[in-house]
């Protein structure tokens, strides 16, 4: 599967792991093929980057051919707000990587970008959001009710093409799961 992922996402797997783990190689094709994919596995079995290299692999690909456009494509919802400032610690650096490797290669700088909002989020930084939106974004499931809204908020939405979904079964059986329900709906409606 690591054979259909753009070269440069190649090199950088192969730097950092040995192989992919089972659960990321079950997911990879799937995801890539735009399915709905629910990936249930152990802790640490790589779930969550199972489902951002693919998104990854995507944003680079429309940055080599130029039409890595504004706006989100990715949102990632997770149940806590300390999960989602960890995500999005942790993506900064292999996109860092990545951006290198880009530039090394001659592509140039990739310019995918990735924001968290929550409810801790600042002012400044959720104007910046909407001027200049992310290509990631790392959500709350209320702070992404709160974005979609808005006006603003709606309208960097509308290219939404993948949704992550973290530790989903934190929150089916209480009235978070029923909210987020509704607004997955709506992001569904929106993009």
């Amino acid at each position: 599967m690591l054979a259909r992922f753009h070269p440069i996402v190649q090199e950088w797997f192969a730097s950092h792991f040995e192989a992919p783990t089972d659960s990321q190689h079950a997911a990879w094709p799937r995801i890539a093929d735009g399915d709905d994919v629910l990936l249930a596995a152990p802790t640490g079995s790589g779930k969550t980057f199972a489902a951002f290299l693919v998104c990854l692999d995507r944003l680079i690909r429309q940055a080599e051919r130029g039409e890595l456009e504004e706006g989100v494509q990715i949102v990632y919802v997770s149940p806590l707000k300390a999960l989602s400032n960890d995500i999005e610690r942790n993506l900064s650096t292999p996109l860092d990587e990545l951006n290198e490797l880009a530039k090394a290669r001659g592509m140039g700088d990739l310019g995918i970008r990735v924001m968290t909002r929550t409810g801790d989020t600042p002012q400044h930084l959720r104007r910046e959001m909407i001027k200049r939106p992310p290509h990631i974004l790392v959500t709350t499931p209320e702070s992404l009710y709160i974005v979609l809204t808005t006006k603003y908020g709606r309208g960097i939405l509308t290219g939404v093409n993948t949704l992550i979904v973290d530790e989903i079964h934190t929150m089916l059986r209480d009235k978070r799961g029923c909210h987020l329900a509704l607004t997955m709906a709506r992001l569904d409606h929106v993009s």
